[in-house]
């Protein structure tokens, strides 16, 4: 395979591919990702791949199928250009939250779109926080999964380095982000608490009790994603009335659909950091309660070290 390596981008997030270009001193290919009068995708890559290290950066966001498409087109492109080996590095995997069967006659998407990540020619992902790990046994080829605790812990180290440990405590919106909460936990040495959602009858609203000690305490709730902001802001809004002093988030992904923008405002929440994984749109930019985070640094050694056949195992931690 020719060392050279190929960095290439759909239109999901070019600000990311650039950001993660300059962490690798290294220019993104030019690649035309067009639409034909009906909508269909068309896609023209000038640089010569043949044989070579391809990473296309393309995040699976709003709107997912559009961008999908984009990156499987782009995929087989360098499939049919002769590329030496093909990865996929997304950094927010769309449908991941259609992960298994919830009623009968369901689809499990998630499957679906792996499957088709495969056929198009991709060997590789490298992607953030999978809304479930298990999604990683969907595909045949090799998945790295990489996590924003790391770098979202250092943003709120440096934010709350004058308060004591032992008055923070990270807070899981659901018992099912647990142990994402708890890893968050261990990395700033603070208590750990647990909101159990549930409702009480039909037609009746969901009831938040908080597990744990949040009394007096800055609680930073830690989640995958922030789709509506319903869950967060109940979350937020069961901390206070639990006595906590301050409510901050930390979401991976910004999904930020619908009433989103509006609640966050009209919420408890202080601050809401968020990784670049998704590209905010000015309106969502220009919500003074949204921070942003790069993932930037992450992605660039992870596709050095891929390119240069290096374990990552470190990035994991």
């Amino acid at each position: 395979m020719n060392s050279k390596m190929v960095l290439l981008t759909g239109n999901s997030n070019p600000e990311l591919a650039s950001a993660i270009s300059e962490q690798l001193g290294l220019e993104v290919s030019e690649a035309k990702v067009k639409r034909f009068s009906d909508d269909e995708i068309s896609v023209e890559i000038d640089e010569n791949v043949r044989g070579r290290d391809v990473f296309i950066i393309q995040s699976t966001s709003q709107p997912a199928n559009d961008h999908l498409m984009e990156l499987l087109v782009m995929a087989d492109a360098c499939k049919r250009a002769s590329a030496g080996r093909i990865t996929a590095v997304m950094p927010y995997y769309g449908y991941a939250r259609q992960d298994r069967k919830v009623r009968s006659r369901a689809p499990i998407t998630a499957k679906l779109v792996a499957d088709m990540i495969s056929v198009a020619g991709i060997s590789r992902v490298l992607t953030m926080d999978l809304h479930a790990g298990q999604i990683q046994g969907f595909f045949d080829a090799p998945v790295d999964n990489l996590y924003a605790s790391g770098i979202l812990s250092m943003r709120m180290e440096a934010l709350l380095a004058d308060i004591p440990k032992e008055d923070l405590v990270i807070v899981s919106p659901d018992a099912g982000g647990a142990e994402r909460a708890r890893y968050f936990a261990r990395r700033l040495r603070a208590d750990l608490a647990i909101i159990d959602k549930r409702r009480e009858r039909a037609n009746h609203s969901e009831v938040m009790n908080v597990i744990g000690n949040v009394e007096d305490k800055v609680a930073i709730i830690v989640d995958d994603l922030v789709d509506t902001a319903g869950t967060l802001c109940k979350a937020a809004s069961a901390l206070k009335a639990q006595g906590a002093k301050q409510v901050y988030a930390c979401c991976t992904h910004p999904v930020l659909s619908g009433p989103a923008i509006q609640r966050l405002n009209e919420s408890v929440i202080e601050k809401l950091f968020v990784s670049d994984t998704i590209l905010l749109q000015d309106e969502k930019k220009a919500c003074s309660i949204i921070e942003t985070v790069s993932s930037a640094p992450l992605f660039g050694e992870a596709i050095k070290a891929i390119h240069e056949n290096l374990s990552i195992s470190r990035l994991f931690l």
